[in-house]
């Protein structure tokens, strides 16, 4: 139907309408109330910028064109990605910042997912307390949604980061690691063959024993003619790094431990940062953020002894966050997306400032998921 909107039957004239600008004016209202300037990111933006930060992948999820001026551009696929941009342009000093507006996601055939929906923000920049700026973020979304039949759940992306930080392994590892936190299938992959001490296939040896002794670009010339889309120097690359895995010692069980209890810590928010002294008690410095953050959203008013934590949440949706993650989804509707979601995102503004970070962390709503949430229609 041309009048309906994501959730809503008739959510683009008449009384659906003003339910919806009601709703963003009084997230909005809410959100500058607590010291946020109004911000409106442009609605197309550089394609190149956003798939350097997302992969490929983007490519079949967004909304693309072309420009003869300023080449392929994107619909916007979420606002925290141009609002970082616009602020690490303005020159990455402290500030705060509230939007709301359309974004656009391409979904599967069939999916009843929608292509465009509302988002309303709040974000904060260069807090010199992140406990407190995360403890803030979450008790000014969980503010604005009220008395709405949702449920919180929290994270902490660092976590993981520091196990894997605390592993007695290769920087080469390490990175590959921290690539693919967000895939756990691939992150599970990769730990079992860190861990592993098998042999590599003849073929391979013999590529190998040619890197090692310096023979690498003859072994491969004499292999024959290329059949892939490889040239000779990527070949010979990635045998080099083959060959440094190769000669790394496998993860000790110890190791793999660690990273894999760190990863099924589930707790509430008080006794988090307990649970994860005893677990693993090398990782002291994370159990004092995690600490500090529960101090902090107790000064706000929230009761972290109900407040669930999985040290996981937010692998598999909440890809650039790399600390504080949390969101707010609705039991009694599995049709609806979550209503609320944040965490911070300290890495993203160090690529989007060029290797300036600025410490950042920030929220939105789906108003439209919250207004069909209030209405209990399905």
């Amino acid at each position: 139907m041309v009048t309906s909107r994501a959730y809503m039957a008739d959510g683009r004239l008449g009384e659906g309408l003003a339910k919806v600008r009601g709703e963003v004016g009084r997230l909005m209202s809410g959100f500058i109330a607590n010291g946020a300037e109004p911000v409106e990111p442009a609605a197309l933006w550089p394609a190149d910028v956003l798939i350097d930060l997302y992969g490929e992948d983007l490519r079949a999820r967004a909304y693309t064109t072309h420009d003869p001026v300023e080449g392929e551009l994107m619909l916007r696929p979420d606002f925290t990605v141009p609002v970082v941009q616009m602020h690490m342009a303005k020159g990455a000093t402290v500030a705060r910042y509230a939007y709301a507006g359309s974004v656009w996601r391409r979904q599967e055939p069939g999916s009843n997912r929608p292509t465009e929906y509302l988002q309303a923000g709040f974000e904060v920049f260069g807090g010199t307390d992140p406990a407190a700026d995360d403890a803030e973020v979450f008790a000014v979304l969980a503010t604005a949604l009220g008395d709405l039949p949702v449920a919180p759940t929290m994270g902490d992306m660092g976590l993981v980061f520091a196990a894997i930080e605390a592993l007695d392994t290769n920087e080469r590892r390490k990175a590959a690691l921290r690539r693919h936190v967000w895939r756990p299938n691939r992150f599970k992959r990769l730990l079992e063959r860190y861990s592993s001490d098998m042999d590599p296939s003849a073929e391979r040896a013999e590529l190998l024993k040619a890197v090692k002794d310096g023979e690498a670009r003859g072994f491969i010339e004499r292999a024959g003619p290329a059949l892939g889309v490889r040239s000779i120097e990527e070949i010979e690359t990635r045998a080099e790094v083959l060959m440094a895995e190769k000669e790394a010692a496998p993860l000790s069980e110890a190791a793999v431990a660690l990273v894999t209890n760190v990863l099924a810590l589930k707790s509430t928010m008080g006794t988090a940062a307990k649970e994860l002294r005893k677990t693993a008690p090398m990782l002291a410095s994370a159990a004092d953020q995690l600490e500090a953050r529960a101090e902090a959203l107790t000064m706000t008013g929230m009761d972290v002894s109900a407040l669930p934590f999985e040290a996981s949440y937010g692998r598999t949706k909440l890809e650039y966050y790399d600390g504080f993650v949390f969101g707010f989804h609705a039991p009694d509707r599995p049709d609806l997306p979550q209503i609320a979601q944040g965490g911070r995102y300290d890495a993203l503004t160090r690529v989007l400032g060029e290797g300036k970070g600025i410490p950042a962390v920030g929220g939105i709503i789906r108003p439209e998921a919250a207004l069909a949430l209030k209405g209990g229609a399905k």
